[in-house]
């Protein structure tokens, strides 16, 4: 019997989307940005102190094979030939920090997450080192000194890691972004890999110089980093290297944009002024501001957008960044264990249609913009007798929508036109309560691609429009039209604003928990600081054990 004839869809675009809860590998039709197919693979969090989150570089990388390797079988099964991947792109968590050995390939430590907050006492220390009229640490990186960035990360490994000071003394350590470590590992590691980085995932350091996009001799001396561990940086959309193994060898990787500027790319926002929100772990917002640094008076973060070339113009967006989205849920699973899977929260939120006055601040890493608050922890407050875990799911959707009202509040006040809608993405999105809730709480309408993968399309597109690739053409009037799907407000805005005012009545609660910073020690007296929130949690889980036990519905 003959074998069945391949099909011929053209040039296909593959990308890694290495994100903080999973690793995906998505391969797209470059000519009409159809998703084909993709294999995905969850990452295990370590949390081996309070305020520490930490990941598996070596896990992190294996998922990657595992990912390319998955759905290249899966598109043998649909008689596609993987031949026709011509380029990869790679889009990342932001922030997360690794050093490695260059000559034996091995992770010094774990990859410290962007979410970590070990480092709250080394920013307090750099944050008294600063003049009060010369923020140069801002002014150059366009963010605010805080445990969220790479730098404060690196000083932590560099003091406190012997074989991190080992390594660096011998000139054997490199240091980089989770883009980096991939880029490096899968161009031949020891073998002549490729030590690169983007100027997006760069400029989330607090290294990089976002107006003469280059590394910052000043501030690297500020934060005692040696610039020899530092990865070369290069824009957007270029080759870098290509593959040296697995099913892909030989292909180039030829794209790489953090995430949250993959999903701008991904959502077509090339215009000053649009703007998109990605539900993941975290939730971000970014808005296009052209090829201008606009600074914020409202807590939000000046980034480089993207730069989709070497003798390409570099953009700019403001940025709201949300620390805890997607990882609320993940909390309620893990943590609390009131669902067994993330998709079952939206079941249990639509039995109630309502928090009945319970209010969720999920402040676990302290509260990100606009408040910039580390002091901040998690509390939940309004409960009564008749709470049960089906308002609490409900509390936790609203807290992701609140949040993003927050930085669309502080956007809209900065940029001076408030935006009309809202164009989101990220996995959350599926979930049609939370996008229900997010035009009722923001009071305009929400609008989702049918196709909401669009941080891994970002990264394809970038990867496919390459110079020396050419298979993705990002003129406007070639980019292939997306169907959308619009949530409109179904409440009305005397209704929306006061559920939002008693939620600012909340988040002001969760501020000032933490006086004092003990986690970089490990002390276990740490836990006679604990937050009230924690002890609030507790009695609440302890409570609605009891129900269960009780046989109380």
């Amino acid at each position: 019997m003959a074998a069945a004839k391949k099909a011929v869809l053209g040039p296909l675009v593959g990308a890694v989307d290495q994100g903080t809860s999973s690793t995906r590998f998505l391969v797209f039709n470059s000519k009409t940005a159809e998703l084909l197919s993709h294999h995905q693979v969850e990452i295990k969090q370590e949390f081996p102190r309070e305020g520490w989150v930490e990941q598996d570089p070596k896990e992190i990388l294996q998922s990657v094979y595992e990912c390319i390797e998955k759905t290249c079988e899966k598109l043998g099964q649909l008689n596609i030939d993987i031949s026709n991947i011509k380029a990869i792109g790679v889009s990342n968590q932001r922030e997360t920090t690794v050093v490695w050995d260059k000559l034996t390939g091995e992770p010094l430590y774990n990859a410290v997450v962007w979410l970590d907050l070990r480092t709250q006492s080394t920013v307090e220390n750099l944050s008294k080192r600063i003049p009060g009229n010369n923020n140069f640490v801002k002014s150059k990186t366009g963010l605010p000194l805080s445990t969220y960035f790479s730098a404060v990360k690196l000083r932590w490994l560099l003091d406190n890691v012997t074989k991190v000071q080992k390594a660096v003394e011998e000139n054997r350590a490199l240091f980089g972004t989770i883009d980096s470590w991939l880029i490096w590992s899968l161009t031949g590691g020891i073998n002549g890999g490729v030590h690169c980085t983007d100027v997006t995932n760069a400029s989330r350091t607090m290294l990089f110089n976002i107006h003469s996009l280059e590394w910052d001799k000043e501030l690297c001396e500020f934060f005692g980093i040696p610039m020899e561990i530092l990865p070369n940086v290069r824009s957007s959309s270029e080759i870098y290297g290509l593959m040296k193994a697995g099913a892909l060898e030989g292909v180039p990787i030829s794209g790489c944009l953090g995430d949250q500027s993959a999903a701008l790319v991904g959502q077509m926002c090339f215009q000053d002024g649009q703007a998109k929100n990605t539900y993941g772990t975290g939730c971000f917002l970014l808005c296009n501001t052209g090829h201008k640094c606009v600074f914020s008076e409202h807590g939000l973060l000046t980034t480089v957008a993207y730069k989709l070339g070497r003798d390409k113009p570099v953009y700019y967006a403001l940025e709201g960044s949300v620390a805890i989205a997607g990882a609320v849920i993940r909390w309620l699973r893990d943590n609390l264990g009131i669902i067994k899977s993330s998709e079952e929260i939206e079941k249990l939120a639509k039995e109630v249609g309502t928090s009945y006055g319970c209010y969720f601040v999920p402040a676990f890493s302290g509260l990100y913009a606009p408040y910039w608050e580390p002091s901040a922890r998690g509390i939940i407050c309004g409960l009564t007798q008749f709470t049960n875990k089906c308002h609490i799911a409900f509390a936790a959707l609203e807290a992701v929508c609140f949040q993003t009202r927050e930085i669309l509040d502080a956007m809209n006040r900065d940029c001076g036109i408030p935006l009309s809608h809202l164009q989101v993405d990220g996995g959350m999105t599926s979930n049609k309560i939370l996008m229900q809730l997010q035009a009722d709480i923001l009071y305009i309408p929400v609008v989702k691609p049918s196709m909401p993968e669009t941080t891994a399309l970002g990264a394809a597109m970038a990867a496919g429009a390459a110079e020396g690739v050419g298979v993705w053409s990002l003129e406007p009037e070639d980019l292939s039209a997306v169907t959308m799907e619009r949530f409109e407000p179904q409440i009305n805005a005397e209704e929306s604003e006061i559920r939002y005012s008693t939620w600012k009545k909340a988040v002001m609660k969760s501020i000032g928990w933490v006086t004092t910073q003990s986690p970089e020690s490990g002390d276990p007296s740490i836990f006679c600081s604990l937050p009230l929130g924690f002890f609030i949690v507790s009695s609440m889980v302890m409570l609605i054990g009891a129900r269960y036990i009780s046989g109380i519905p």
